[in-house]
């Protein structure tokens, strides 16, 4: 079998499997765009025949989708620059600095990726209680501010720069915070997009935390209030869930259309040099 050959069949592959991973999405769309009676057939329909809005007109009018995406969002977006922030300077002195303990203390951070969130969400709840937080926005995003998975995602990505760049800024006087700043994060600018869009993407997507920590109606976020629209519905049309499903997939979806290039490279170049 030619290259030419297996080159063809390796993209057919590719392409089928892309089908089958967007065919649930959609899926997904298709049914909110369609009347009750018209959802769920089989073999299922790929085009809403005919196309309603009408299921995304419902939703607001079970819950308050408009304050609970307002809370994701602002969740959202101080999660995801405060976790920026702190990952590029945690991942600049791991990889840039010279201090005791360095390796031993960047150890102990990797061994934090293997404990799973809910062992750790009793002492947090203690903290925020401490703190008088609980029932607040703020109990959601303060503890994702230190992202242990960004410090070692930009911490190798960082790796992957010159360090003659750094040498160079020092011999014009130049400060850690100046290189960092100046030199460092514009050249990790696509390794800033890719975490940046996993840390929006799992804030937006959180259920776990709002749950645990959040108990007024007015401060829910979307996750927590599809599951009260699910409860909502009783015998209800099952259409409806999905068309808020759609309302917050789509997000998303559009931020991954918008910074692709940059995340598909800093996948690319991310290497995994210590």
């Amino acid at each position: 079998m030619g290259a030419p050959v297996k080159g063809k069949l390796l993209d057919l592959i590719l392409v089928l499997g892309g089908l089958l991973m967007i065919a649930p999405l959609v899926w997904l769309i298709v049914n909110a765009l369609s009347e009750p009676i018209n959802a769920f057939q089989l073999p299922p329909q790929w085009i809403p025949r005919p196309p309603t809005l009408q299921n995304f007109q419902q939703v607001p009018d079970l819950i308050p989708f408009a304050q609970m995406g307002w809370n994701s969002l602002q969740i959202a977006v101080l999660t995801t620059a405060g976790a920026l922030l702190t990952s590029a300077l945690a991942a600049y002195a791991f990889n840039r600095l010279r201090f005791p303990g360095r390796d031993q203390i960047f150890s102990v951070l990797l061994a934090a990726l293997v404990v799973p969130v809910q062992l750790t969400v009793v002492p947090i709840f203690i903290m925020m209680r401490w703190l008088h937080l609980v029932d607040t926005t703020v109990a959601i995003w303060l503890p994702a501010l230190v992202n242990v998975f960004g410090i070692f995602f930009l911490r190798q990505y960082i790796s992957s720069i010159p360090r003659e760049l750094d040498e160079a800024a020092i011999m014009d006087g130049a400060g850690h915070f100046w290189i960092l700043f100046r030199v460092i994060l514009p050249l990790a600018r696509p390794g800033l997009t890719a975490l940046g869009i996993f840390v929006f993407e799992a804030s937006w997507n959180n259920f776990f935390w709002p749950y645990i920590f959040l108990s007024s109606p007015e401060k829910m976020t979307l996750p927590v209030g599809l599951v009260s629209l699910q409860g909502a519905m009783g015998g209800g049309p099952a259409v409806v869930l999905f068309a808020a499903i759609t309302l917050v997939v789509l997000p998303i979806l559009v931020l991954f259309l918008i910074f692709q290039r940059s995340f598909i490279a800093s996948i690319a170049s991310t290497g995994i040099r210590a």
